[in-house]
């Protein structure tokens, strides 16, 4: 299991698809740990691994070899149901295009991971997020009626209101204007700071990575540098 201080704990975690002489390397070898309330950038060009190693870190995807320890779970033991119940109450993810369910409201598709997860006070928990990131008036809207950075925040409060201790976010800015991004971007760092979450961002952009307090370069599926920020979040 993983240190009390430790958030993710890796070693020599690989992924291929395909299988023999087709096989295609994505991940070779990564050994990373993450202590706990730290805020990390992994980044890198497309086709670096950087989005394969967010969603095998995050359960989404397992490892084809490899040792992974996640928010006190060993990621690498379980098969594909027990991963799906172990993100949940662990794991918060953004994602860049907000994958919303378009049929609910912002306030319902809060609710919704509060109430797999079988909590009591899932509307009034949903209605404090939403309100936290500045959405109060707007939780019987459904998405297609919330502008891009509407939706991302709403898409920021499912993640959140769980209270994970790790969230990702993957190119949260990416179907955003600049404007628009970097207001997002304060929004989320805000919420963590307060959440005291783990927050790993996968960006293309040097920029928003040195917001974070550790900047990881990746290249062709492996770590090429590893380093605390000059700036922080």
């Amino acid at each position: 299991m993983t240190s009390p201080q430790t958030a993710i704990r890796a070693a020599n975690l690989k992924l291929a698809l395909g299988q023999g002489d087709s096989a295609v390397e994505i991940l070779r070898g990564i050994d990373l740990s993450v202590p706990l309330g730290q805020t990390l950038a992994l980044l890198g060009p497309s086709g670096s691994g950087k989005s394969s190693l967010m969603a095998v870190l995050s359960g989404l995807e397992r490892a084809s070899s490899g040792t992974l320890e996640v928010a006190g779970a060993d990621f690498a033991a379980l098969d594909e149901d027990a991963l799906a119940a172990a993100r949940r109450g662990r794991i918060g993810i953004v994602l860049q295009a907000f994958h919303l369910l378009p049929t609910m409201t912002a306030l319902e598709n809060v609710m919704t991971p509060l109430e797999l997860a079988g909590m009591d006070d899932a509307r009034e928990r949903a209605e404090q997020e939403l309100a936290a990131v500045g959405l109060g008036h707007r939780l019987n809207h459904y998405p297609a009626q919330l502008s891009g950075g509407e939706q991302q925040r709403v898409a920021i409060a499912r993640a959140l209101a769980p209270r994970p201790p790790l969230v990702f976010a993957d190119e949260p800015t990416g179907n955003l204007d600049a404007a628009t991004g970097s207001a997002i971007m304060d929004l989320l760092f805000a919420r963590r700071a307060e959440t005291g979450a783990t927050l790993v961002i996968i960006t293309h952009d040097p920029g928003l990575a040195q917001r974070c307090e550790r900047v990881i370069t990746l290249a062709d599926g492996r770590i090429a540098s590893d380093s605390m920020s000059d700036l922080g979040a």
